[in-house]
């Protein structure tokens, strides 16, 4: 139970309070410090602590620049220079290089162990002068009417009680969408649900020289796997699928998920005599989509605004470019009262913007006609071009792709066409929840 609210006197004071030490409100919490802001991180648990999502992007590398972290990062790092695509429904696999995209700057990325990389973000931001306050939970924050203030109350491990007062309050408490389950902001995705099984393997195998470190997408007729090689020799293996597949459980997560790559022949033999080193974990609801970036005194910052799937990697660094805005954001609106409306309505634009570039592509990545573009690139009118620069996460510079990137959808459009009822089939099966049966001779599945 929480304690009646304290006065003010009573409370700790603060500039910005940040709900969550992820990447995103790490990264806020750093940038804000060094403006000279006095900010608290609150977070739940204790780095280093185990969480999913450990391949990054090439748009992260400028991130981790200006952050400062960028050499530690690459100490635990395991390199990435593209992306594998596998499917049972085409005979060839088909890569991606990074070096292959428009903007020729950012050719590779890393694979990263998250409790490592989210240690070195958290520990960064405390050195730039940020409070940070681990194992304490939010339980309670109550703005003022014109959100000029607001007290939070949170709870330490052993049960003691902490109230602050703060100008401005940042959540970035991830899948806890913890502001956004207050305001019952929260909903699922409209168009995009799915579940998710995942653990960490030894003795995966992995491909020889530079490819050694690159991620591999597996399709398989109920969703998709990721395969992510990581630098101390542990592999990342998660099955994100359809809610009709999960709901068929009838046995312990572990051996569930085992049988699952087994209907993955392609993993299932880059897994041939590896072992499971962690706990097999599963998660529902996977995807979902908060109907507000922002309210009177707070911004909402990378999964606690919203979650889509992981198929391109892009929750780490939608995450941390969310915390350059917002932190830009909440700067001007403490700076610059007059002048924080327009400041909100950029960051509002640039957090939908993410979500919305990358959404089109993962509605569509399961469907028999992106298949085929994926697994049989082309870069007429540098169509591959754009597209790389999408996979790089590079969507927030000034590069000119996006009339090839057009031209490419107008090309998934025309193929969908002489695709279409197949591609009907699929669509309504995912809406009823049921799987599509593969049809004799189909080439793109189901």
């Amino acid at each position: 139970m929480i304690e009646s609210r304290p006065s003010d006197a009573q409370a700790s004071r603060c500039d910005v309070l940040v709900i969550g030490g992820g990447p995103a409100g790490s990264t806020a919490s750093a940038l804000l410090a060094e403006r000279g802001y006095w900010v608290t991180l609150l977070e739940k648990a204790h780095h280093p602590r185990f969480h999913i999502g450990e391949s990054l992007l090439p748009a992260n590398l400028p991130l981790l620049e200006r952050l400062g972290v960028a050499d530690e990062v690459r100490r635990i790092g395991m390199m990435k220079w593209g992306a594998e695509f596998v499917s049972p429904w085409h005979e060839n696999t088909s890569t991606f290089r990074f070096s292959e995209a428009w903007n020729k700057s950012m050719p590779y990325a890393y694979q990263v162990r998250r409790s490592d990389f989210d240690e070195i973000l958290i520990r960064n931001a405390a050195r730039k002068g940020a409070e940070v306050i681990e194992g304490c939970r939010v339980r309670e924050v109550d703005f003022e009417a014109d959100g000029s203030a607001a007290s939070v109350s949170a709870e330490h491990d052993d049960g003691r009680i902490a109230h602050w007062r703060a100008r401005f309050v940042i959540d970035a408490s991830g899948r806890d969408t913890f502001l956004g389950s207050r305001f019952k902001a929260k909903q699922r995705h409209p168009k995009h649900n799915s579940a998710a099984m995942y653990a960490h393997f030894s003795g995966a195998r992995r491909h020889a020289g530079q490819d050694a470190g690159n991620i591999s997408i597996f399709w398989f007729d109920h969703g998709w796997f990721w395969f992510i090689p990581l630098s101390d020799g542990a592999t990342s293996v998660g099955a994100v699928t359809w809610p009709y597949y999960m709901k068929r459980r009838d046995k312990p997560v572990r051996e569930y998920f085992l049988d699952t790559i087994a209907l993955c022949p392609a993993l299932a033999e880059r897994l041939a005599g590896a072992q499971i080193v962690s706990e097999v974990e599963a998660t529902g609801n996977y995807s979902y989509l908060c109907d507000r970036t922002h309210g009177p005194g707070y911004l909402l910052l990378g999964d606690a605004y919203a979650f889509i799937d992981p198929v391109f990697s892009s929750g780490v660094m939608l995450a941390m470019q969310s915390a350059f805005s917002g932190a830009e954001a909440v700067d001007r609106c403490l700076r610059e009262p007059a002048l924080a409306p327009r400041a909100l309505a950029q960051f509002d634009r640039t957090m939908r913007h993410g979500p919305r570039e990358f959404s089109w592509f993962i509605f569509r990545v399961t469907n028999p006609t992106m298949r085929h573009l994926f697994m049989n690139p082309r870069n007429v009118l540098r169509m591959r071009e754009a597209l790389l620069s999408v996979l790089a996460g590079d969507i927030f510079g000034r590069m000119p792709f996006r009339p090839s990137l057009y031209a490419f959808r107008a090309l998934y459009y025309l193929f969908s066409l002489g695709n279409l009822p197949r591609s009907v089939r699929a669509w309504r099966a995912r809406r009823r929840n049921i799987r599509v049966p593969q049809e004799a001779g189909a080439p793109a599945g189901p």
